[in-house]
């Protein structure tokens, strides 16, 4: 069976959904829909490690790759939620090929990486340890969000990184980081966005984008252009929409 990290490897189109509401609820009633992975936002939400860590078990076991955005290059977060049973993280604001390299060695044992080894889920609480230890440093999967002018100046090195499997621009924290937040008509913005998505491609990394809101339309959109790691929508405004949208035929249907 084809795994994301083979999908990814052969820049292959994903579509994962995001998440952040703590409730493993939530992930059975999404996992039905047809995603290929889902994305538990720790840097944006209110999530707790403990929270993580039970929605990590539940789309683990449902069956699906579980990505962790976490809040920053933490290698002490990046450890608890590999440690948890994440598939991979997706690390924001990776600026430079040394800000990779420092993400990668995060989630890989030694002697790839400088992740400290212990016992807990991931390692099948002692009972799984040589196997998980044998395998996950090839299995286990690196984002690196896109999200500064200074990482499109870098992003060549940055895409070619060992370790890296593809990257996530950052739209609103890329315009903010040349004072145009959210003004993505503007000429510089879009050259950033254009640059990012010819250099992805030359370099065969699949460029990735949250599609914030839930319009299949506009996702559609993104993968025409060149888009092939699809963050769609998040969990509330799935679950907001649908009300608002069921409610309003509702209310304007006449009695």
């Amino acid at each position: 069976m084809e795994t994301l990290k083979d999908k990814l490897k052969k820049n292959e189109l994903t579509v994962g959904a995001w998440v952040t509401l703590g409730h493993p609820a939530i992930i059975e009633i999404m996992a039905g829909a047809g995603f290929d992975w889902f994305a538990v936002d720790l840097e944006h939400s209110m999530i707790g490690m403990r929270e993580a860590s039970e929605l990590i078990r539940t789309i683990d076991l449902l069956g699906f790759p579980a990505l962790i955005r976490v809040g920053s290059c933490d290698p002490h977060q990046i450890k608890r939620v590999m440690d948890a049973g994440a598939a991979g993280v997706i690390v924001p604001m990776v600026n430079s090929r040394e800000e990779a390299e420092w993400a990668v060695k995060a989630v890989k044992y030694p002697p790839r990486g400088e992740r400290g080894v212990g016992l807990a889920r991931a390692q099948g609480y002692g009972f799984a340890f040589e196997r998980y230890a044998s395998s996950i440093n090839e299995k286990s999967i690196v984002i690196a969000q896109i999200e500064h002018a200074k990482a499109i100046e870098d992003l060549e090195n940055i895409l070619t990184t060992e370790g890296i499997d593809g990257t996530m621009i950052g739209p609103y924290d890329l315009s903010g980081s040349i004072g145009k937040p959210g003004q993505f008509d503007d000429p510089g913005v879009v050259r950033l966005l254009e640059t990012y998505k010819r250099i992805s491609a030359q370099c065969g990394k699949p460029a990735g984008i949250h599609v914030v809101q839930p319009d299949p339309r506009v996702a559609l959109g993104k993968i025409n252009e060149g888009y092939r790691f699809i963050a769609f929508g998040v969990d509330f405004l799935f679950l907001g929409g649908a009300c608002r949208e069921t409610m309003r035929i509702l209310r304007e249907s006449p009695n």
